[in-house]
């Protein structure tokens, strides 16, 4: 008998002359477009990623040769196993899927791998240059899964092909090596990973290891910051001078210990978000994961989609199944943000779901277990919305079982240099710019200044004075306007000062920001023009600042 490495098409291809059934090698096959296969690498990559999209094709590849090896195994009787097992190249040109070309090697090139080809005019190759361009890693992800997958049949035992030249990357030609999974050093592990996950969990899984790593970092990083910055390092990441601010961050520490229900109420851009995370971080659900949605972001209708998830054909658009965030934060925690916009027709779901901890998605009839922490926030005085009748009272109890406040800026005062401070420092290292620190006078306008928009808007003005600076160091005219124009604070500090003093400071500041205008500063102070005169002359008629 001849031997079965010669192959051909019409011994392997079988067809109905009225089409619909194909068959190769005795099991049914699909003729498929290799611009759509292209398309579908196009669609995942932007959907998943490269690094989940090479894992997915990688896996594929892995189980078409695996089951090509399977049936190929007694499709003929072989004269001998190896005849078998060396089918799998000539298999993968008949399949129309690459050329091989197998490697010659001489004596003096040293021991001959496991495995060794090139691939010409590969499929993967020429689709990944159409619609992605020139790749910096090799792409025959499907191509080599399909080589390992059939040689892990035929050895039973796991075989791995590298790509180790690949013309998507603009090599001349593909080339593949292959090795028992023992044999490959430590260097290539990466590159193995991606035949190591067989299903969804084992991608979360990695997703989880990935997710840990960044956030070791993100620690390291947040200390690198903190001693540039000169502001001692917290735990968590922030700062808190004032005794209120350690207040919430104490109770968050306690309430992450348990699993009840916390609402964090605050203006906007108090950092309510960044409490909740550090409830879900030092929890017993830190592993899991912490999923975060502004309810005033999602229209109404479909709010409840995005929450609950919804069912294939429960809407227009509703083209196939897809859990909710309540799902997608099973296990761990989900941060309900402005939840003081949810519309009342949304209350009393939510207040179910909170009360049963279970969900239904949007046309189905089934509920769904979850297992959630929630920690919802608003910038709405919750309790005023219950009188009015705007906020269910079952449900602002159900959400207020811990509550925490966060003060304002202006009620922070020791907070406001420690956090400029830090945010100056994350944003020199962002904008690559070289401001080491503040002068006096900017930093006296930072403390004067009220922060309506809190801490955000002092990361937003630091931000644009580091940007603008054109020192190493930041300046009072560095400042946003707004900032550069706010009188002193009324308020005595920690060091109070007398009436005399708080007097001539306020008069001279609004003096500033009128520009010197004498006339409307009096104006302004309900004083007469003599009466502010007089007082500038007890002030030895200072000039007056730019």
């Amino acid at each position: 008998m001849a031997p079965r490495l010669e192959l051909n098409l019409s011994e392997l291809l079988t067809f109905e002359p009225d089409g619909g059934l194909i068959h190769f090698a005795g099991q049914r096959v699909l003729l498929l477009d290799p611009v759509a296969l292209g398309l579908l690498r196009k669609e995942l990559i932007g959907t998943v990623g490269v690094t989940a999209a090479r894992g997915i094709l990688t896996r594929l590849g892995f189980a078409h040769g695996w089951r090509t090896a399977e049936t190929m195994k007694n499709a003929f009787p072989w004269e001998d196993e190896s005849q078998w097992r060396r089918a799998g190249g000539r298999l993968h040109t008949l399949q129309g899927q690459v050329v091989l070309e197998p490697v010659e090697r001489r004596a003096e090139d040293g021991p001959a791998p496991f495995a060794e080809a090139l691939w010409h005019h590969s499929y993967e190759a020429e689709q990944h240059l159409l619609h992605l361009g020139k790749a910096e890693e090799p792409v025959c992800w499907a191509l080599t899964g399909f080589a390992s997958g059939y040689m892990s049949y035929c050895n039973g035992k796991p075989v791995y092909c590298i790509e180790t030249r690949c013309v998507g990357k603009g090599d001349p030609v593909c080339q593949i090596m292959g090795k028992p999974e023992e044999e490959w050093s430590q260097e290539c592990r990466e590159a193995l990973r991606f035949y190591e996950t067989q299903c969804m969990e084992g991608a979360l899984a990695q997703v989880t290891d990935a997710l840990k790593q960044a956030e070791r970092k993100l620690r390291v990083k947040r200390q690198t910051l903190a001693r540039v910055s000169g502001v001692p390092e917290d735990p968590a990441g922030m700062v808190a001078r004032t005794e209120a601010m350690k207040q919430v961050l104490s109770l968050g520490r306690r309430a992450a210990k348990v699993d009840s229900t916390v609402l964090i109420t605050g203006e906007s851009g108090v950092g309510k978000e960044r409490v909740a995370r550090l409830i879900h971080e030092e929890s017993g659900r830190a592993h899991k994961a912490f999923v975060a949605v502004n309810c005033a972001a999602v229209t109404e209708s479909l709010l409840e989609s995005e929450l609950f998830g919804h069912a294939r054909g429960a809407f227009t658009g509703a083209t196939h199944d897809r859990p909710g965030l309540f799902e997608a934060a099973h296990g761990g925690t989900l941060f309900l943000d402005e939840v003081g916009e949810v519309p009342a027709s949304m209350q009393a779901k939510l207040l179910r779901a909170l009360q049963e901890k279970e969900v239904r998605r949007v046309g189905e009839n089934q509920s769904r277990k979850v297992d959630v922490r929630v920690v919802a926030a608003t910038n709405r005085n919750l309790a005023a919305e219950v009188v009015s009748g705007r906020f269910r009272q079952d449900l602002y109890y159900r959400l207020r079982v811990i509550e925490l406040r966060v003060p304002p800026l202006r009620e922070r005062r020791d907070d406001i240099l420690p956090l400029a401070r830090m945010l100056l420092a994350e944003a020199t290292e962002r904008l690559g710019r070289r401001v080491s620190g503040m002068s006096p006078e900017a930093a006296d306008q930072l403390l004067r200044y009220g922060w309506p928009g809190n801490v955000r808007e002092l990361g937003n003005a630091i931000e644009r004075a580091v940007a603008l600076s054109e020192g190493n160091r930041l300046e009072r005219d560095d400042l946003p306007e707004e900032v550069r124009a706010a009188p002193p604070s009324l308020v005595p500090g920690d060091s109070p000062r007398t009436l005399e003093a708080m007097e001539r400071e306020y008069i001279l500041a609004v003096l500033a920001r009128n520009g010197g205008n004498r006339a409307r500063t009096a104006e302004q102070l309900d004083i007469g023009v003599a009466t502010l005169y007089r007082k500038l002359k007890q002030y030895g008629e200072p000039e007056v600042p730019n």
